[in-house]
């Protein structure tokens, strides 16, 4: 005699209890077993990646996958940066002391006092420097003008002609700038990442 009990288990994959019932002919007793294990799509949980949302602005209205109807997101602020607890934490002022930067600065007559007469600070607080330090889109772009100007040396040599000397003197010139700039601004992208990185 054979009979079939649908269940659920416990992760809600539909299982077939089959049992079949046989006397064994020794003892007179009934055996029963065998289970058997149906997997279904239609009942299969959906994926971990499915549940993700589709949209991931700020107050904004989502459509998550697998779920009736939008819902609003919550807002997710990360946290500030805070530049001159990451400057302490990295101790790049006493770096900036031992490899004598700073003595250097001074030989080229860059002192705090030169700095205060040229109004440096205000005209980097108008020009939005300090918000761009803490924007999380800096360093990608100084990363990419980096790229922008390291390749743009190369493609000059290659591409403008040797006949005339002020052509190989443009070129030399156009491949110190792109060097110089391409550096600087990776170093740059290197250093507002690292400034913007957390613990």
């Amino acid at each position: 005699m054979m009979e079939a009990i649908p269940s659920f288990s416990s992760r809600g994959v539909p299982v077939i209890n089959s049992s079949t019932r046989r006397k064994n002919a020794r003892t007179g007793n009934y055996a029963t077993s065998s289970t058997l294990l149906i997997k279904s799509m239609a009942t299969q949980k959906p994926l971990p990646s499915a549940a993700k949302t589709i949209g991931s602005k700020k107050n904004s209205t989502v459509f998550p996958l697998g779920e009736k109807g939008p819902r609003s997101s919550p807002l997710t602020a990360s946290p500030p940066i805070k530049l001159l607890t990451r400057v302490e934490q990295l101790k790049l002022l006493t770096k900036a002391e031992k490899a004598g930067l700073l003595s250097a600065a001074e030989k080229f007559g860059l002192s705090l006092s030169s700095i205060e007469k040229l109004g440096l600070l205000s005209k980097a607080e108008e020009l939005g420097v300090l918000s761009a330090a803490t924007d999380p889109r800096t360093p990608g772009a100084l990363l990419s003008l980096s790229l922008i100007l390291l390749l743009l040396g190369p493609s000059c040599v290659y591409l403008v002609p040797e006949e005339y000397p002020w052509e190989v003197a443009l070129q030399a010139v156009v491949v110190l700038l792109s060097v110089v700039g391409g550096s600087a601004s990776f170093a740059a992208s290197n250093l507002v990442s690292n400034l913007q990185k957390a613990n």
